[in-house]
């Protein structure tokens, strides 16, 4: 059916909505007749992602019906990385809990990003399961190769430990991680306990999407490194600064 004859069909507000958004990466948020929002999602071009939902077709599943039917308002949120977007999806279901998003999190299927915060260095790892075992855990996240690359890019801005148990002086030497500056060397001493939980705290900050916090933190850090003439520390925090800022850009949510 013609996209025209379709669209008649829709509620007018749906139409006027559908309208202002772009086709740009972001994440966008269904509201019901009463404000709450029933489902969030994100996609590569915001614009032919929602519109799927009010073009049914007999590939449509009855869940996307659904949710086009209860819909009211939509709201969204352009961001400039598919990351960002990852990232911001998964805040955004925690916060609002939506109905059509409950089930991700008793789906064994989707990952979860952890943190085992209960050791000496922790790590960060993916997983498919939640146990009561003292570790921080992230997610679900809908995508598991957006994962791999949230913890890729994670590692390139913190250079966290990734074997088994990084132990100080568990190695004589450090790994080729160390040497290409993918890891901080824990397990050679080369960094403290306290300043390599310190690094996990900011990858924290970053996936609860407090990049505003850790950037006014990581800022301080370097205008008191370079304060000490700890210019490469400094140089580092600088990088790290960019880095964070070029995955998060400034949001902007319109409804």
């Amino acid at each position: 059916m013609p996209l025209e004859l379709e669209e008649e069909k829709w509620p007018l507000t749906i139409r006027e909505q559908l309208k202002t958004i772009p086709a740009k990466t972001g994440v966008y948020l269904f509201k019901d007749a009463q404000g709450r929002v029933i489902y969030v999602g994100k996609a590569v071009n915001l614009r032919s992602r929602v519109r799927s939902y009010f073009q049914p077709s007999s590939q449509t599943s009855p869940k996307v019906r659904q949710i086009a039917r209860k819909t009211a308002e939509i709201d969204f949120i352009v961001t400039e990385t598919e990351l960002e977007a990852l990232v911001l999806e998964c805040n955004l279901i925690k916060k609002h809990r939506p109905r059509f998003n409950v089930r991700l999190k008793d789906d064994k299927q989707y990952p979860y990003i952890k943190i085992t915060w209960h050791e000496p260095f922790p790590r960060v790892l993916m997983t498919r399961r939640m146990e009561n075992d003292g570790s921080l855990y992230f997610g679900p996240y809908t995508s598991s190769s957006a994962l791999h690359q949230t913890l890729d890019i994670l590692r390139k801005i913190f250079p966290y430990a990734t074997c088994s148990h990084p132990a100080p002086g568990k190695r004589s030497r450090p790994c080729l991680y160390y040497d290409i500056n993918r890891c901080i060397g824990p397990c050679t001493g080369q960094v403290s306990e306290e300043e390599y939980r310190a690094m996990i705290e900011q990858i924290v900050l970053f996936l609860k999407g407090q990049t505003e916090q850790l950037v006014s933190e990581l800022w301080k850090q370097m205008e008191e490194a370079a304060s000490q003439l700890a210019f490469e520390k400094a140089a580092t925090l600088r990088d790290q600064i960019q880095a964070i800022e070029k995955v998060t850009q400034h949001q902007r949510i319109v409804s």
